[in-house]
């Protein structure tokens, strides 16, 4: 099942991108929804493309929700052409598929269209885990827009 939902952000296309890069943002934008601990591994300052990431999640900061692998990898042009994505084809025990893609593009006005595309397979969990990812995700575009309106 499939999530695709795009918000305008008061930020420069490369202003998201730089921030979209890091973990520190994924805490931001997440919070206090969903929080994030790494798993055997510092926390990196930036994605590493083609690297994996284990990360313990907890719900609201309490509640243990397992462990998901962060798979990240990096789609832009080296003449800096956009759109640029960054895909996180993440899984774990329970959600087999968790392929997210975030595409950041300017808006033609200053700012930046931001989409989430995400597909969830979790057997017959995943209408509850894509009921989850839709309001993960419209989270995050919350948070997205919060941070962007401070920023400017």
């Amino acid at each position: 099942m499939n999530v695709d939902l795009q918000t305008r952000l008061a930020m420069s296309p490369e202003d998201v991108w730089q921030r979209v890069l890091t973990p520190d943002l994924l805490f931001h934008i997440a919070a206090p929804l969903v929080r994030f601990r790494f798993v055997g591994c510092e926390v990196p300052v930036q994605w590493s493309d083609g690297s994996r990431y284990l990360v313990a999640i907890k719900l609201f900061g309490l509640l243990p929700f397992g462990e998901q692998w962060i798979v990240p990898t990096l789609q832009s042009d080296p003449a800096g052409v956009w759109p640029r994505r960054l895909r996180d084809n993440g899984h774990s025990a329970l959600i087999k598929t968790w392929d997210h893609w975030i595409t950041i593009a300017p808006d033609g006005q200053g700012g930046t269209l931001y989409r989430d595309e995400v597909e969830v397979q979790a057997g017959l969990l995943t209408p509850f885990i894509w009921v989850f990812a839709q309001i993960f995700y419209r989270h995050r575009q919350r948070r997205w827009r919060s941070l962007a309106r401070g920023h400017s």
